[in-house]
């Protein structure tokens, strides 16, 4: 069946990159203070880079490889890390976890109380 085969292609196409690079600059030009995170490859996921905004929020697209990401960032003047180096900033964790709660009240009818 070839699921665990090593020689595995990207799934991703041209249009489909286009997409990505598109998702990626549009929502970089609508928020501020915005870092690039690269993430390798997996035996679940291909290559990706997750943007970073001052308050947490993120975006996560695949990318054809961490140099594709890495010109992205330097196109857009933003800064780049490894996430397995630097890890991701606290700001990323409490926005994610700030959604979660809010999602649950929102479930059981809860009024959002900040």
């Amino acid at each position: 069946m070839g699921w665990f085969s090593r020689s595995k292609k990207s799934s991703q196409s041209t249009s489909e990159r286009r997409q990505s690079t598109d998702a990626l600059t549009e929502w970089l030009l609508a928020h501020r203070g915005v870092e690039a995170y690269v993430e390798p490859k997996t035996a679940f996921t291909e290559n990706t880079v997750v943007l970073i905004a001052h308050d947490g929020e993120f975006i996560r697209r695949r990318t054809p490889s961490p140099e594709a990401a890495k010109q992205f960032a330097r196109k857009h003047g933003i800064p780049i890390y490894d996430a397995t180096v630097v890890g991701y900033p606290q700001r990323m964790r409490d926005f994610s976890r700030k959604q979660t709660i809010l999602r649950q009240r929102q479930e059981r009818g809860e009024a959002d109380g900040d």
